[in-house]
């Protein structure tokens, strides 16, 4: 019998928040958290307890249905939180491969970056089999491999759809989903990846088979969940009502770019889908591609990727005129970052992740000091109140509306 790993609204709403991540809490009397004078303690009535003792028992009010529980790591101050609403925890920071790994960065600079994420409690680490041809997931195989961290200490996710030359190789086909996975496990040097992502969606599969051919990984220990990337929401609506008419496994989780410059679906459409079917999101380039910096000058930034060969589309991008806009824009926020003493791009990374149903956000980055730089946006997400998220919206001025 398959068990769906999706909960829904309404299991959710039926238990706190508390119940659901630790577990029923124990009594007054340290029994499992069942009625007050029963259990271990003594029985209604009996032992001598009055109404007033019992009375001062007072239970904890439930959470508001549907909210998780953020946590934070003993010693490494990052925060964890679940996957949509799926029981993995992941760190709110996750370090993605996309550019650097295999092309970008030497191999020991990849292996100091992983050390140090990991070491600073970063526990999701995502890849993709179409970057850098393969060498991305062979760089963070490699590494993993050498390190000998327990694979139960970290999460894993890659991407499959664009695998080779051969049209058998890309596409969301069973046959690609299958091979395509098996590759990149062999790449990876793993027995599985913990989630498997569609990355983009594919007119030429028919909904069905993708969510057959996901669910069949699954359940032959290839990958623990899968999750949608670049996906429109009612593609994402669309798979999860196919698992649910089948008894097939749901999506957990969708990937979408998220930034000040591209907020409307991680905004408005998204978290109505984790509130009704629990899909969470991951968001990546928090900092436009490396265009977010405070450092902008007139030219492309090199930080940005647009500097990488073979990103002559992004670096086009950056110096037209709505990319001059957008960083005349970024300029507009380095007060708002200064009184908050922090970077525009920590200041850019936090307000990502104050979005509601973000489970991560993906830092691609090329050194250790960018990265210890990106991790600090953590002490700046406390420091987004209301008012500043305000301040913030009116400096922009691309605020996502409802059309309802």
């Amino acid at each position: 019998m398959q068990v769906s790993i999706a909960c829904t609204e309404q299991n959710l709403r039926s238990r706190s928040s508390e119940d659901r991540l630790c577990g029923p809490r124990p009594g007054p009397g340290g029994g499992n958290g069942g009625p007050v004078g029963g259990g271990h303690g003594n029985p209604p009535g009996g032992g001598g307890s009055s109404s007033k003792s019992r009375a001062a028992v007072v239970p904890k009010p439930p959470a508001p249905a549907g909210a998780l529980r953020e946590s934070t790591g003993r010693g490494t101050g990052m925060k964890y939180r679940n996957l949509g609403k799926s029981g993995l925890r992941v760190s709110c920071l996750g370090l993605g491969t996309w550019v650097t790994f295999g092309s970008q960065i030497s191999d020991e600079t990849a292996e100091d970056l992983l050390t140090v994420a990991y070491e600073h409690g970063v526990n999701l680490f995502d890849t993709a089999e179409v970057y850098a041809a393969g060498k991305a997931e062979r760089t963070l195989g490699n590494i993993l491999k050498s390190k000998g961290w327990r694979r139960s200490s970290y999460v894993i996710t890659t991407k499959i759809f664009w695998g080779g030359q051969a049209e058998t190789e890309r596409g969301l086909s069973r046959k690609h989903i299958i091979e395509g996975l098996q590759g990149s496990l062999d790449r990876l040097q793993l027995e599985y990846v913990d989630i498997v992502f569609a990355n983009r969606s594919d007119p030429n599969s028919p909904m069905e088979e993708i969510v057959r051919a996901m669910t069949y990984v699954i359940n032959q220990g290839l990958a623990l969940y899968w999750g949608t990337s670049r996906w429109s929401a009612a593609e994402i609506m669309e798979a999860y009502s196919m698992a649910r008419q089948f008894n097939l496994i749901p999506p957990v989780c969708e990937q979408a770019e998220n930034h000040f410059f591209q907020r409307e679906k991680v905004e408005m459409q998204l978290p109505e889908l984790y509130h009704k079917i629990g899909v969470g999101s991951v968001t990546w380039s928090p900092l436009a591609c490396g265009l977010i910096t405070s450092k902008y000058d007139g030219r492309v930034p090199d930080t940005c990727k647009a500097t990488v060969k073979g990103y002559q589309w992004l670096k086009e991008k950056v110096q037209s005129e709505e990319g001059k806009k957008q960083q005349a824009r970024v300029m507009d926020l380095l007060p708002t970052a200064r009184q908050l003493g922090c970077t525009v791009a920590q200041l850019a990374i936090a307000w990502c992740l104050r979005s509601e149903g973000v489970s991560s956000v993906l830092l691609g980055v090329s050194s250790a000091e960018q990265l210890m730089e990106h991790l600090g946006s953590l002490q700046v997400l406390s420091q987004l109140t209301p008012q500043t998220v305000v301040e913030i919206d009116a400096l922009l001025g691309n605020k996502s509306h409802s059309k309802k």
